[in-house]
């Protein structure tokens, strides 16, 4: 285990290290989040979004996948296209991320309804933990300062806001929800 710890703490190693770092902390939060709200008789909100995250895995491999085609046919690099490439990422990880707090949002609303204050705040402080895990992944793939701290803060926010305004996240993102 000495020479593995070595070599993924290593600084050329640092895409593999953020990876199962992303990895690892989807892993442990949903297992704790089922053992939280299992006593509270929510542990479906811990399935529900250990399948939302395995589609938002996915879905954010597809997208960087085609972001990295796209930008290579336009020609958009750190060096020449700079603005064009950094926005794109941005939009793109921005627009990964609002839907994760939406459908965070909507799986928590529904398994609130009719319980007491101290299940509702339990249940939407895993929510929004849930997001910053999303905000995470997201940062495995867009790794730079800029879009880490745009998507952890956007990750919070979008959440509350969708939690507040469920129709919104519902309207923009329910379309792909239904798909699964």
């Amino acid at each position: 285990m000495g020479q593995f710890s070595k070599w993924l703490l290593h600084e050329d190693q640092k895409e593999w290290f953020d990876y199962l770092f992303a990895l690892v902390l989807n892993i442990v939060f949903v297992a704790l989040t089922a053992l939280l709200l299992w006593p509270l008789g929510k542990a479906t909100v811990a399935l529900r979004l250990a399948k939302g995250y395995w589609v938002f895995w996915t879905v954010v491999i597809a997208a960087s996948m085609v972001m990295v085609l796209a930008q290579r046919i336009f020609r958009m690099d750190l060096y020449e296209r700079f603005d064009a490439y950094v926005i794109s990422g941005l939009a793109l990880s921005a627009f990964l991320q609002l839907g994760w707090s939406a459908f965070a949002a909507l799986v928590i609303r529904s398994a609130v309804e009719g319980t007491s204050l101290a299940v509702v705040i339990t249940v939407y402080g895993v929510g929004v933990v849930a997001c910053y895990v999303a905000s995470v992944i997201v940062g495995v793939y867009y790794m730079g300062s800029l879009y880490r701290l745009v998507n952890s803060a956007l990750a919070i926010l979008a959440f509350i806001l969708f939690s507040i305004w469920p129709n919104a996240g519902a309207t923009v993102y329910g379309w792909f929800f239904q798909l699964f």
